[in-house]
């Protein structure tokens, strides 16, 4: 399954790439959290699904999080710059699953909705420092 959250605000992929770190996830959003070891791309972290090994890897447009040892296979991505609407902010968020039950469904779209507000207001807030 995937799933799409666009946020209105223009941002470069580089600002996204640098700014986005494990070490300001509450940028990012208020549902996962740091809660043991961590480094620039890897971290122990809690949230609604329980514990995890979050990765943070650079790709094309901005960044991609995983959930490793996830049982769905989690994974999402925050980019821009790429058509068809360069100017936008995408969340991309995939399970490996074609169904699932609609309680977890619920609990994925309350999370995308809470990065976006999160996203929106932090590059909202910043957009004179994010564009020069």
């Amino acid at each position: 399954m995937e799933f799409f959250r666009i946020i209105k605000v223009k941002t470069q992929d580089k600002t996204i790439q640098d700014e986005l770190t494990i070490e300001n996830l509450e940028m990012i959003g208020n549902e996962i959290f740091v809660i043991g070891d961590q480094n620039k791309t890897e971290a122990d972290i809690g949230g609604i699904w329980g514990e995890f090994t979050l990765t943070r890897t650079l790709i094309r447009g901005g960044l991609r999080f995983a959930l490793v040892e996830c049982p769905n296979a989690l994974t999402w991505t925050i980019t821009t710059g790429i058509h068809p609407d360069p100017d936008v902010i995408v969340i991309h968020l995939t399970i490996n699953r074609q169904q699932q039950k609609e309680s977890f469904i619920e609990e994925i779209e309350e999370f995308l909705d809470d990065q976006s507000i999160c996203l929106q207001q932090y590059f909202k807030g910043n957009t004179q420092l994010k564009m020069k």
